[in-house]
């Protein structure tokens, strides 16, 4: 038993290959107790063999003397023909099988049998493959779809990219490159940050060292948005060049582009300039845990900062000057200046219509004058006694077409004489 042993065994997919012939393999991430993180690939056929040789080894722990004392998880024997479906839907076993297997007893988990099996091998690193046959295709397996066969990922055919120069990891989840060092890419983040398999430990690289074998990368890149999208600093960060910003953590600024090498043009009011795109979070999402990541990494290096940068590519970068940024991004600006006065503008004068139709004086109803007080008793005077209608003017009105106002008059009777 050695001082080398592994702490964890974590099944990541399955890759399907086609050199010599077509054929599957395992991809597990091994972590051992000095830290490190190792990727290597087994067929299912030769994890079997391992597991029938450990049950030899540990005839009670196997349950061979007696099944009550057995610790040894059990493991399928493999199918006359092993296709894509079954090498699909045996990965929860084999993840379960690899759990049980790292807590078994020191004797068993750290044996050499077990430590020599997942150690890496050269074909890890470098594996045997033709240029004329296509690459091979990954199959990964989502953290929390160890039990669910439907969740696995559609094949993805990694892209291979190339180290322009040797870089030196600042956090335990980087990996230190050399200029020439070939790394298939499994993620590229919005930001740029890259991960990568297969033909090295699985880790992360900033973008800048990286560039992919066949062609720049900035072809990829998307168009400079002028409208811009608000962002929060999370770290602060003081400019080295002429053409970058320094910012506050809180500050709010808008990324008007998104570049793949970790920089981002950022406006911040009017001034445009780089920023380093893993120091920002976009406005309204929460990420507690960002700040505290982001304590001890510094800023990635700029592509045009790195010395002795090697490219394969002829082909140069078509870089935008900062002049061009902040000349189109004022341009914007006023435009949106002019459309907003236009709009506040076309509301006043609705404003103002509207008031002067509130404050306009409506039309009022005639009312008809009243008659004079002679006019009232003149016509007391002439008129006909009751009982009687002028026959003229069957209605009583007046001459000027008025309905007569009733006035009643209490008349005394003069006392009879005796």
């Amino acid at each position: 038993m050695g001082d080398v042993f592994i702490r964890h065994i974590e099944l990541l997919g399955y890759e399907k290959r086609f050199f010599p012939s077509q054929h599957y393999v395992y991809m597990f991430l091994v972590k051992w107790n000095d830290l490190s993180e190792k990727l290597v690939y087994r067929r299912f056929t030769e994890i079997y063999e391992f597991h029938k040789a450990l049950k030899e080894m540990f005839p009670i722990e196997s349950g061979d003397i007696n099944m009550e004392n057995r610790i040894i998880p059990h493991l399928p024997a493999p199918k006359w023909f092993d296709g894509q479906r079954s090498t699909q839907n045996r990965q929860g076993t084999l993840a379960e099988y690899c759990y049980a297997l790292v807590n078994l007893p020191h004797k068993i988990s750290r044996c050499l049998h077990v430590v020599n099996f997942f150690k890496v091998r050269p074909n890890d690193m470098n594996p045997v493959t033709d240029s004329q046959i296509k690459k091979p295709e990954v199959f990964l397996l989502p953290k929390d779809a160890t039990k669910n066969s439907t969740d696995i990922t559609g094949p993805i055919v990694l892209q291979t990219y190339r180290a322009i120069a040797d870089y030196e990891k600042s956090s335990t989840s980087e990996m230190a490159l050399r200029a020439g060092d070939m790394v298939d890419v499994v993620e590229k983040s919005e930001s740029g940050m890259c991960s990568f398999l297969r033909r090295a430990p699985k880790g992360q690289s900033p973008p800048g060292h990286l560039e992919p074998m066949d062609g720049p990368d900035e072809s990829e890149e998307q168009e400079p948005n002028y409208a811009g999208e608000q962002y929060v600093v999370q770290k602060s960060y003081t400019a080295v060049e002429e053409d970058e910003l320094t910012l506050k953590e809180g500050d709010t600024i808008e990324v008007i582009h998104k570049l793949l090498d970790g920089w981002w043009v950022i406006r911040k009011d009017e001034a445009t300039g780089y920023y380093p795109s893993m120091y920002l979070q976009k406005s309204g999402d929460v990420n507690t845990s960002m700040k505290s990541e982001l304590r001890n990494r510094s800023a990635p290096p700029r592509r045009s900062t790195i010395r002795n940068a090697k490219s394969i590519h002829k082909q140069s970068r078509k870089q935008i000057s900062q002049e061009t940024y902040r000349r189109n991004s004022r341009k914007y600006i006023q435009s949106r200046r002019n459309m907003k006065g236009n709009f506040q503008n076309k509301a006043n004068v609705i404003i103002e219509k509207n008031e002067r139709e509130e404050n306009k004086p409506k039309a009022q109803p005639a009312v008809p004058p009243r008659p004079s007080k002679d006019l009232i008793l003149n016509r007391q005077g002439s008129e006909p006694d009751q009982g009687t209608q002028d026959p003229g003017n069957p209605a009583g009105c007046w001459p000027d077409g008025h309905s007569p106002v009733p006035i009643f008059i209490h008349q005394h009777s003069k006392p009879k004489v005796p």
